[in-house]
């Protein structure tokens, strides 16, 4: 079981990260956290209390005795520099002291321990995670910190609020504008039934891997070797299905392949279908905002708060984009004010759409294009707000 305080991400730096830090003198907790460690490919630092500031290099001559720094000498440690903090249950109140800091798990293993929750608050614990069901959870957690790039990919679904309602174009759309921008991007192709984002983006005879290679996924996938596998098409990478007959890929495997992506930093756009399963859940369970398509035409408003009710129970942050024409009485504030969801904007009608993907021509291609100029307004948006919630509460 896993738990949820808060979802800003710790603050890192550029470049891989250093290992977690563990705190906990239960020596069965140390054993199955250091063997998820290990799992996720990384070296932790291991503490029974809050570290203090390491000895000082010596500066007086050879034989003068030195003295340890202080605490508060300004000299930072690991609980302050370090990716990840996992805190055993039975150092939280060893904890109370120590400076705030984003990035603390409190790892418990009592199920029915609902005071666990308030020593997460006291200490100021992102998560609350029991073992032996969150491992994996937290393995994926650890490899975020271990393999990460500094902050995940600014992860975006896109879903239609019932057939037709242009979804797949609009993913599309913003992972061609996210690559035109220089950002390192990924669209992947969540939908089996959909036909494929590849065909979309004129790409399905491209070389490289689809969703059938991963199936057989488990534990984790390296977030470079994921990368480098996949077609590559107009600067980004895109994950999509073959022609071949449908494979399922179990829920593991897609958490495994979605915490890859993420991983590597920069954006990652999925083409979402309307149905929830497993798998899709497991998509959800990543995303950072939901873009919810909905045609302005009562049926589809209908059939999209449907879409919503059931995305919302995974995905906190769901937004709606609406598509024209309008019925009578609606306009794009009113679809909104129908969902209750935050409005995204108006998908703007770009003529000659058709006619281009015809001619392999991906949707956002026209970089003053209608569509290409949306999709730059939302991810500047999305990118400021993104920066505002690493920048604050530090």
């Amino acid at each position: 079981m896993t738990g949820t305080i808060t979802h800003d991400p710790p603050p890192t730096a550029g470049g891989r990260q250093g290992g977690p830090l563990i705190v906990t003198e239960d020596t069965e907790l140390l054993d199955d956290l250091l063997r998820l460690c290990a799992a996720a490919g990384a070296t932790p630092e291991v503490h029974h209390s809050v570290p203090v500031p390491r000895p000082s290099p010596p500066t007086a001559p050879t034989g003068t005795a030195t003295s340890p720094v202080p605490p508060g000498s300004g000299q930072r440690t690991g609980w302050e520099t370090a990716p990840l903090v996992l805190v055993g249950d039975d150092a939280a109140r060893r904890m109370r002291g120590a400076v705030r800091r984003r990035g603390v798990v409190l790892v418990g293993r009592d199920q029915d321990d609902s005071g666990i929750w308030q020593r997460a608050v006291e200490i100021g614990a992102d998560h609350v995670l029991m073992l032996p069901d969150g491992e994996q959870w937290l393995v994926d957690r650890i490899a975020d910190v271990a393999e990460g790039v500094g902050r995940p990919a600014l992860t975006v679904g896109v879903i239609g609020g019932r057939g037709g309602a242009g979804a797949s174009t609009l993913a599309c759309a913003l992972a061609v504008t996210s690559a035109r921008e220089g950002l390192r991007s990924l669209l992947v192709d969540a939908d089996p039934m959909g036909g494929g984002l590849d065909v979309l983006l004129g790409g399905e005879t491209a070389d490289g891997l689809r969703w059938p290679a991963f199936a057989a996924s488990r534990g984790r996938v390296g977030g470079g070797a994921l990368e480098e596998s996949l077609p590559e098409l107009h600067s980004l990478r895109v994950l999509s299905w073959d022609r071949g007959d449908c494979v399922a890929v179990p829920a593991p495997a897609v958490r495994a392949v979605l915490a890859a992506a993420r991983r590597r930093g920069g954006t990652v756009v999925v083409d979402l279908p309307r149905r929830v399963d497993d798998g899709v859940a497991e998509v959800l369970a990543q995303l950072d905002i939901g873009i919810l398509v909905v045609p302005a035409e009562l049926r589809a408003v209908a059939a999209a708060g449907r879409v919503a009710a059931a995305v919302g129970m995974v995905l906190r942050d769901l937004r709606v984009a609406v598509r024209g024409p309008y019925a009578s009485g609606l306009d794009d504030r009113e679809v909104a004010r129908l969902l209750g969801l935050p409005l995204v904007g108006e998908v703007p009608v770009e003529s000659g759409l058709l006619r281009a993907t015809e001619s392999r021509r991906p949707p956002g291609t026209p970089s003053r294009g209608p569509l290409a100029r949306f999709c730059r307004g939302f991810w500047e948006r999305a990118l400021a707000e993104a920066d505002g919630r690493d920048g604050s509460g530090s």
